[in-house]
């Protein structure tokens, strides 16, 4: 996962903090001094698996997210980390290693604060960035190792987990591939197969199309950046859903479930940062969903 070709190439990963019990971290973030004491044990770690690393310059977003905020289209919370990377002075000095947390206050900017929408999770990321040196070297090799072989050291967990007043199970390292193919175990283990890909699509061909028409699925588009979700009625959705069902209860309580299906699909989606359109679509079809909303409304 590269920038743009005008661009510097970036390595884009996340150390994940899998928390004990589900308890959430006493602070958001880790001190300044501790940032750049965990982001110098990271950059030890990580020269074990790719000794090339200590020839790159690394950066450390020391707060910690949900894993759908490092999962958004055009990857903005590491593209935030690179843009503090690029403001750091020293950058004449090579490989320079920088841990950014929060201020003496314990306060953070706006753009270093997370979701607290998103809050309470298991699973928490930290996310860092890689660049120069001899890159494609480092991420080959991260990419085929971390997985595998990226548990953090014990003075590396011990710091994050004195750091941020946590209570943690287990800490490794993991590209931001990684963190993908596991968001996906995750959300086809949950039922959600169809919800992926339209996320899927989103993340790695922003620019694409995907339709997702399998009933009894919600009938969904992505497209020019947001996924539409048909609105269907109650005589719609059966002619598509359960044309042979005549039983009014199972009737009602199967459209009760696929409204709460097409609203379980919007909130994940608007989790990763996707927009979702909703789209009145009187004949189920999916041709309604290629309208931009405004036809719709007119």
């Amino acid at each position: 996962m590269s920038q743009a070709s005008n661009s510097p190439a970036v390595f884009r990963g996340v150390i994940a903090i899998e928390l004990r019990d589900g308890s959430p971290p006493e602070r958001a973030a880790l001190p300044a001094a501790s940032a750049g004491e965990v982001a110098a044990l990271l950059g030890r770690d990580l020269a074990k698996l790719a000794p090339d690393v200590a020839d790159c310059e690394l950066a450390l977003l020391a707060a910690h997210f949900d894993p759908a905020e490092a999962l958004r289209p055009a990857w903005p919370l590491h593209r935030h980390v690179q843009e503090l990377l690029q403001r750091a002075p020293g950058q004449a000095q090579g490989g320079r290693v920088i841990g950014f947390g929060a201020d003496a206050q314990g306060a953070l900017p706006v753009p270093m604060q997370a979701d607290a929408a998103l809050a309470g999770g298991g699973l928490r990321v930290l996310p860092f960035v890689l660049r120069g040196g001899a890159f494609d070297s480092v991420a080959e090799q991260l990419e085929s190792k971390l997985f595998d072989c990226g548990m953090a050291q014990a003075d590396a967990a011990l710091a994050l987990q004195e750091g941020l007043g946590a209570r943690i199970e287990h800490i490794r390292y993991l590209s931001l591939h990684d963190l993908l193919a596991m968001m996906a175990m995750q959300y086809q283990n949950a039922g959600l197969e169809g919800m992926w890909t339209l996320l899927e699509t989103a993340l790695l061909e922003p620019a694409g199309e995907w339709l997702l028409d399998a009933p009894p699925e919600p009938l969904a588009r992505y497209a020019d950046g947001e996924v539409r979700i048909a609105l269907l009625d109650p005589a719609t959705w059966q002619t598509r859903n359960a044309p042979q069902q005549d039983d009014a209860a199972k009737l009602e309580r199967g459209f009760t479930l696929f409204q709460m299906r097409c609203r379980q699909y919007a909130a994940v989606l608007e989790a990763h940062g996707v927009p979702v359109q909703y789209v009145h679509c009187a004949d189920g079809q999916p041709h309604c969903l290629h309208f931009p909303l405004q036809r719709w409304r007119d």
